[in-house]
């Protein structure tokens, strides 16, 4: 018996879309997705992203007194809070010095009895300013601090009365120099502080540099002389500080 062609491809239709749908329930479509899995599982490491918490450089003064120089450490609280400890050495001079310089060369300061080294140690804060507003590379601060403040005096020379050749009585000066005068040196103790403002130039997970505005002020009630015939009872003033700064 013969069976239609048209019965056959029925048959054959009916199969395979039978088996098609067996093979769907069992095997599902995959996702085309991939993903990969660093072999390394400290390769990222979210700590390399946060800025260094640890800082400490040198800072370089500049004032009506002279020249100065300092360490500093700096401890990160969050992105606007900083703690810091900084020890500063500078000069002071008293606004009525006159620098001269004798037949050799040499400079004088006619009237000076005592030379004095300005020697504070501040714990201070600073607040970062327009941190969402300004790159991390540019980054301004206004800070204050308190500290115990030493103060170093030297003999800077002595006097001998004498009287030149016309009779008239006179008081010689005899300087002394800086490195015996140490030998003759005496530390006074005392309390200050300083406010000022500035910012930071580079990245924060490397080297920077900075520069600030600082006013000093250290009181000193019992008064040190430094030029014949006065004493200084305030020390400090204004100082340019310029700072280089890296990460531990």
């Amino acid at each position: 018996m013969r069976v239609p062609c048209y019965i056959v491809a029925g048959v054959m239709l009916t199969i395979s879309i039978g088996a098609a749908s067996v093979l769907a329930q069992q095997f599902p479509a995959s996702d085309s997705t991939m993903v990969f899995t660093p072999s390394d599982p400290q390769l990222v490491r979210p700590h390399a992203y946060s800025p260094e918490k640890h800082v400490w450089g040198i800072d370089f003064d500049l004032s009506n007194n002279g020249f100065g120089m300092g360490f500093f450490f700096r401890h990160e609280y969050d992105e606007e809070f900083s703690g810091m400890i900084n020890f500063t050495i500078s000069d002071v001079k008293d606004n009525n010095e006159v620098e001269q310089y004798d037949w050799y060369g040499n400079s004088v300061v006619p009237g000076k009895l005592n030379r004095l080294l300005l020697m504070p140690l501040f714990a201070s804060m600073q607040y970062r300013l327009f941190k969402d507003d300004i790159a991390d590379n540019f980054r301004p601060y206004i800070a204050g601090g308190l500290g115990p403040t030493m103060i170093l005096v030297a003999p800077y020379a002595t006097y001998t009365p004498v009287v030149d050749i016309s009779g008239n009585p006179y008081m010689q000066q005899n300087q002394i120099d800086f490195f015996t005068s140490m030998k003759y040196a005496q530390l006074r103790y005392t309390f200050g502080g300083f406010i000022g403002a500035g910012l930071f130039f580079g990245s924060p997970q490397g080297s920077m540099t900075g520069l600030s505005f600082r006013y000093l002020y250290v009181p000193y009630a019992h008064g040190i002389e430094v030029m014949q015939g006065g004493s200084m009872n305030t020390f400090g003033g204004l100082f340019l500080t310029i700072t280089f700064a890296g990460f531990l």
